[in-house]
């Protein structure tokens, strides 16, 4: 059976792999079929394409995208959609314009209370082309010695309750569903029921899933037993389908490729889908 982990994220976002370390990463760490979906970028795709078929290794085009609503972040991955859509291209600009001057604002605001770190610095550490955001300002936090990794930047800092972070804009997340079947792509929310703000709830799902929503991230690492029940049971109800993936970030985080997978079964109906959305077009 085919080894399928559909959220992966590489430099050109948030990640430390470049797009083709990631897909040589995933071949070495056993996949048949890596999905690239860095934060409201596309940059990573040729690459990533190339060295999968260099490797062996499929490599499914997609993105996550930032939405928001009423001050709750969720996130949406969008799978073969055209990357020249003037909605995508016209959002994730936005976002991605968004996401710097809020990176201003952490700083400042981290500075203010006492914990030395720079715009300057923090810049320093996202590769060209990169959509910076949070993970930046850790690895700029570890560069001075601040933290240990990433994950206690996190946890003292950089998490959604804390004091030092403020928003950044986004689409709505309706909007972006539609948007996103519009340009020819499958949307899937991810990890709706994690422990971090990017919790969805029953009401949000069933919205979305009228919007045009295909499927639900219910195996991820964030999920408990609980949620993952949670997510089966929503899926069922509102015949969406369900993936899993491991929401790698290289040593960027602790998640490994690969642990957690989606059925092949499942990934055949997102290409069925999105070719019937490229023929009916």
């Amino acid at each position: 059976m085919q080894r399928i982990d559909l959220h992966t994220h590489s430099t050109a976002s948030d990640g430390t792999d470049s797009p083709a370390e990631l897909v040589v990463a995933a071949a070495q760490a056993g996949l048949d079929v890596v999905a690239i979906t860095d934060h409201d970028s596309t940059a990573g795709w040729s690459d990533a394409v190339a060295a999968g078929e260099r490797v062996g290794v499929r490599v499914v085009p997609g993105v996550e995208i930032s939405t928001a609503r009423d001050g709750r972040s969720l996130h949406l991955l969008a799978y073969h959609l055209d990357p020249a859509d003037l909605w995508l291209l016209a959002e994730t600009e936005h976002t991605r314009s968004s996401r710097q001057t809020r990176l201003q604002r952490i700083v400042d605001r981290l500075a203010a209370g006492g914990i030395p770190v720079t715009l300057a610095e923090v810049t320093a550490q996202v590769p060209p082309g990169a959509t910076a955001g949070r993970p930046h300002i850790a690895d700029a936090l570890v560069a001075g010695g601040v933290v240990r990794d990433r994950d206690e930047a996190f946890r003292r800092f950089l998490h959604g309750g804390s004091r030092y972070v403020v928003s950044h804009y986004a689409p709505d997340p309706a909007d972006a569903v539609r948007a996103v079947r519009a340009a020819g792509g499958v949307p899937v929310l991810a990890h709706p029921f994690g422990s971090t703000p990017y919790a969805g709830s029953e009401a949000m799902v069933e919205e979305l899933a009228a919007a045009g929503l295909f499927g639900l991230e219910t195996a991820h690492r964030d999920h408990d037993d609980a949620a993952r029940r949670r997510g089966r049971a929503l899926a069922v109800t509102l015949g969406l389908l369900e993936t899993g993936a491991s929401d790698y970030h290289g040593t960027g985080k602790q998640n490994r490729l690969g642990e957690h997978l989606t059925d092949p079964d499942t990934l055949a109906a997102i290409d069925a889908a999105a070719t019937d959305a490229r023929t009916t077009s």
